[in-house]
């Protein structure tokens, strides 16, 4: 069984700032930082780091060739990336207030170059059983998805950022759905995360359903199968990528055949080390330090 990641690549520009800005108020920043970043970039290094092997595809620019750099340095497969000329790589915009919540703009860039040819290439690649990692930052996640479908690949979505294009897609498709409470609204029209996991698994009764309600945990449905994971308590600093964290953590135990509750406990232990640094890919853990870490 192997992991294909077709993912974003971002540029992360990170501002700290006191407070996330309003609308017509221009802010002064305390900070300026530039780190790798982008859902796919996030997970494929998380997967990796809780050992995993990853294969990543993806389009970046002249200038994001460090990203695929990065992802060597981590063990991630990037035999499957394809650098465009003359073009942009995908980049987002950070704003992290003290309480270490932030908002992000994001710019697809070379994320929304892919191609068919290039993806049917790809898929080819792999086979019935294998993993398929998508999130909603590049272009042709109908395309990829029904191609990989075909094949009898295990296909995992997280549906963010959450917008009319997931709306669009067969989810009946979809092995797996890992999504945040704000996404299970938009999805379910239901505000309780009960009510959003009886929806969505009513709707979609062969899927499974990993749903994160930050501090508050995360809940795992497949079937008549439940587990409630609890959120590990600590200061703060960034949350960007913990979701991201969480995902590939979650992935690659699953993987390698860990039950649902060592597999959700693993997630949320990474994830919560990672709120406690700053930056996104920069900020998830290796496995030995999850296993050895200690929460007060």
């Amino acid at each position: 069984m192997k992991i294909l990641n077709f993912g974003s690549l971002n540029i992360d520009y990170v501002y700290q700032v006191e407070h996330l800005v309003r609308p017509g108020e221009t802010l002064s920043s305390v900070d300026r930082k530039v780190f790798a970043g982008g859902k796919g970039l996030n997970q494929s290094i998380a997967m990796a780091r809780a050992g995993a092997k990853v294969y990543h595809a993806g389009v970046v620019g002249e200038e994001g060739v460090f990203l695929t750099e990065i992802l060597r340095r981590n063990d991630v497969d990037t035999e499957y990336i394809e650098k465009e000329i003359g073009q942009s790589t995908g980049h987002a915009v950070i704003l992290v207030d003290q309480q270490g919540q932030n908002s992000i703009i994001l710019y697809g860039g070379t994320n929304q170059r892919q191609n068919r040819s290039h993806i049917e290439k790809i898929l080819n690649g792999f086979d019935k059983g294998d993993y398929l990692v998508l999130q909603n930052e590049i272009n042709e996640l109908s395309f990829i998805m029904d191609k990989a479908y075909e094949r009898g690949m295990k296909v995992i979505l997280n549906p963010s950022p959450m917008n009319e294009k997931i709306q669009s897609l067969d989810l009946n498709k979809v092995s797996m759905l890992i999504l945040n409470e704000v996404e299970g609204r938009d999805l379910s029209g239901e505000e309780d995360p009960q009510e959003i996991l009886k929806v969505l698994s009513e709707t979609y009764p062969s899927m499974t359903i990993i749903l994160t309600v930050g501090v508050n945990g995360a809940y795992y449905k497949s079937g008549e199968e439940s587990v409630f994971q609890s959120a590990y308590k600590v200061q703060a600093v960034d949350t960007t990528g913990a979701g991201d964290t969480f995902t590939g953590y979650l992935i690659a135990a699953l993987s390698r055949g860990e039950t649902v509750e060592n597999s959700m406990n693993l997630a949320a232990k990474a994830s919560a080390i990672s709120v406690t640094r700053n930056g996104a890919e920069a900020s998830i853990p290796i496995i030995a330090e999850v296993l050895d870490y200690t929460f007060d």
